[in-house]
């Protein structure tokens, strides 16, 4: 959809902000375009809505040229989503969120009932619709960016590190707010970030530029943390790719194994038999109690009478990765994650060595 050939981008004084970059962006997918200060990503991202003019090259929307399409009227078709959200101040939410409908005609009932239902899109409740901007926290301004953006549902949405200013809990929220978006949206989405973590979260590809605006790599988050092209790209995706590749492990692709699982009404004296130095016990429907250390057992009962550790967060078959599941391994007492069904019963567990075994 869009299409970069030999783009560059130089200023008077010779510098070069983009180097004859050619790529192409797939319908309907995240790109995340990441690199150091400096490296020409933002410049690139502003060349697609063309505030910001390349010195060469073509740009192409849908296989059409966008120096052929009127600047402001390109805009209007393009959501753009900045670090501020950038919300007019002396404006309502729900005027905010209208703006771009009302510049194409729309009437004023009308784009005001698409904010109310983006409102709602992007996780807001109704009322805050009447507020103004000072009045939201920044993870809420950055949903009503978000939303803005969306407003006449444009096709491409172009985001210029919307999340960077927030604390890293929100940014989470927002970060899984946006791939749920995505996943009913289907936009085109082109994402500058600084933060090779989170481009390994969000993109369905991934852009690696070095300085001097030179496209380093193109690929997708997991063969980028696999197979980086050179010392630069392996220096700045970090010394903890390998962890980071089991992310795209399955959790339901975890080796487990049965090990230490026993019900509570378990006798102490056949616990300390299963050799094992801690025990995860159960209750009658296998959902975990807690860990029992196997060293610390009293004489008699069963494991019922035992004074139990947290078992941890444990991680979901279906839902989670390898990397959570590794995650809840290092917060166990017994170093071991809890694999957990659907309905919450445990269904093995897994130790680091296993769970790394995914990342060689």
């Amino acid at each position: 959809m869009i299409r970069f050939d030999a783009v560059s981008k130089k200023y008077p004084g010779g510098t070069t902000a983009v180097d004859e970059l050619s790529l192409e962006l797939a319908e309907g997918g995240i790109t995340v375009l990441v690199g150091p200060s400096g490296c020409g990503k933002t410049t690139t991202l502003r060349m697609i809505n063309r505030m910001v003019e390349p010195t060469s090259g073509t740009v192409s929307l849908r296989g059409r040229d966008i120096r052929e399409v009127h600047a402001p009227e390109l805009r209007r078709g393009i959501g753009y989503v900045i670090q501020h959200a950038g919300l007019f101040p002396h404006r309502t939410v729900l005027d905010n969120i209208a703006t771009v409908p009302l510049l194409l005609g729309w009437s004023r009932r009308k784009a005001r009932a698409r904010a109310a239902e983006l409102l709602e899109l992007v996780g807001l409740p109704a009322e805050s619709g009447k507020r103004y901007p000072n009045q939201l926290s920044g993870g809420q301004q950055q949903r009503v960016g978000v939303a803005r953006a969306l407003g006449a549902d444009p096709p491409v949405l172009l985001m210029d590190e919307p999340f960077s200013a927030v604390d890293p809990i929100v940014r989470g929220e927002l970060q899984t707010e946006l791939v749920r978006l995505q996943k009913e949206l289907h936009k085109t989405i082109v994402f500058v970030t600084h933060d090779i973590e989170e481009a390994v979260r969000l993109g369905d590809t991934i852009a690696v530029f070095r300085t001097g605006g030179v496209l380093a790599q193109f690929d997708s988050p997991e063969r980028l943390l696999a197979e980086p092209a050179d010392d630069f790209v392996a220096g700045f995706v970090g010394q903890d790719r390998g962890i980071r590749r089991l992310s795209f492990v399955k959790g339901s692709e975890v080796p487990l194994r049965d090990g230490p699982l026993l019900p509570a009404e378990t006798p102490v004296s056949v616990a300390r038999a299963a050799g094992e130095p801690w025990l995860l016990v159960l209750d009658g429907e296998r959902r975990p109690l807690g860990w029992a250390e196997t060293g610390a057992l009293p004489a008699g009962g069963t494991l019922a009478d035992v004074e139990l550790k947290p078992f941890g967060p444990g991680f979901s078959l279906l839902g989670d990765s390898a990397r959570a599941a590794l995650d809840a391994a290092l917060l166990s007492p017994a170093r071991l994650a809890v694999a957990l069904d659907t309905d919450g019963t445990a269904v093995g567990v897994a130790g680091a060595q296993e769970l790394t075994g995914g990342a060689r």
